[in-house]
């Protein structure tokens, strides 16, 4: 467990960079983690490579009108999902108007484009260590590809609604997120079967694998779930999460808008637009969510991720919810924020007190 080495951020210390002019869509960290890719709502679709360290903007790729893909490199609608192979050398970004597009990581080159799904693509996912990808799309289909061959491999079907969210690791299955069917699946990919989990009352909006057998989620009923991927009721449910919010007099627990989880460790991060991301504690045996602090942060929080080392922690930031345009939160900033989880202590330095 690793939470106990986190510090509530220095508010000072944390970093914004500004570059995209809509909100903030997707994010990923390189597994080296010295480089963020994100993307967002712009119309000319600018996707932006960014150095931690000095929080440079390293390569943009515009974008372009609709049914101008072929003429350059961007998407040419919004892009609403990414996702890093563990290698670090392909990037993947899926869109709105049902595409897919393979990017080298290192030049920001365009690779290929997958073409397939009959709707918004929603979820992308590397399974770790190989160079297979797992889609999910609005259509309620996930995809498996093999990127280093340009190769379709096969379709999954199941869920009843459009499919919001997805993750994998390494076993040859991904999880995914089914938005206002109720339920969470795993798909086991070899043997073409899936395990159907249920637990949220709203639409479930965002889930992320925490290790091989723990995942967690979010819905837009507030509520945020722990599971075990055995079993197929929650292990833990925190309801209302981020609160409730006064909307036209009724309260409404605010969504749960991004879900992060630091692999293999106990600690969590959900996004919302209230005002804050928090972080959670798996308690013992993943049995429990215990809140552990608020990272105060204005906006939608779109996406959200660990760094690989625990060190840091990225979020995407908007005035408008990644996939809608139901409420705009005016004073928010469509920007990338970096927030330091840990101290840097060096090595010469005496133990702080209190330090574990």
């Amino acid at each position: 467990p690793l939470s106990p080495q986190v510090r509530p951020p220095d508010l000072a210390s944390i970093r914004v960079l500004r570059g995209h002019q809509l909100p903030v869509t997707c994010l990923v960290i390189s597994p080296d983690d010295r480089f963020i890719f994100s993307a967002s709502k712009d119309g000319s679709l600018i996707k932006c490579k960014w150095e931690v360290e000095s929080g440079k903007r390293l390569c943009t790729v515009p974008g372009g009108r609709k049914g101008t893909e072929e003429r350059h490199m961007g998407h040419a609608s919004q892009v609403l999902c990414m996702a890093i192979s563990s290698d670090g050398k392909y990037l993947a970004t899926g869109d709105r108007n049902k595409l897919i597009m393979i990017w080298d990581a290192a030049t920001c080159k365009r690779l290929h484009i997958f073409t397939g799904h009959r709707d918004a693509v929603s979820g992308l996912s590397f399974r770790k260590g190989t160079h297979q990808l797992y889609s999910a799309s609005h259509d309620r289909c996930v995809k498996v590809w093999d990127v280093a061959e340009n190769a379709y491999m096969e379709t999954l079907f199941g869920h009843q609604d459009v499919i919001t969210g997805l993750d994998s690791l390494s076993r040859e299955c991904c999880v995914t997120a089914g938005g206002r069917d109720g339920t969470v699946r795993l798909w086991k990919i070899p043997e073409e079967t899936q395990l159907v989990f249920s637990g949220h009352q709203g639409s479930i909006d965002c889930i992320q694998l925490i290790n091989e057998e723990h995942m967690v989620s979010g819905a837009d009923d507030g509520s945020l779930a722990l599971w075990g991927l055995t079993k197929k009721k929650p292990l833990a449910l925190a309801r209302q999460a981020h609160g409730v919010q006064d909307a036209q007099g009724l309260e409404q627990p605010y969504w749960i808008s991004a879900v992060a989880a630091l692999r293999n460790s106990d600690l969590l991060a959900t996004g919302s637009h209230s005002g804050s991301v928090k972080l959670w504690k798996c308690g013992e045996g993943f049995r429990k969510l215990e809140h552990l602090w608020d990272i105060p942060l204005v906006g939608f929080v779109n996406s959200i991720k660990f760094s690989a080392s625990g060190d840091f922690l990225v979020a995407g930031t908007g005035q408008e919810h990644r996939l809608g345009r139901w409420w705009r939160v005016k004073e928010a900033k469509n920007s990338i924020c970096i927030i330091p989880l840990k101290q840097r202590v060096t090595a010469s330095s005496p133990e702080s007190p209190g330090s574990s």
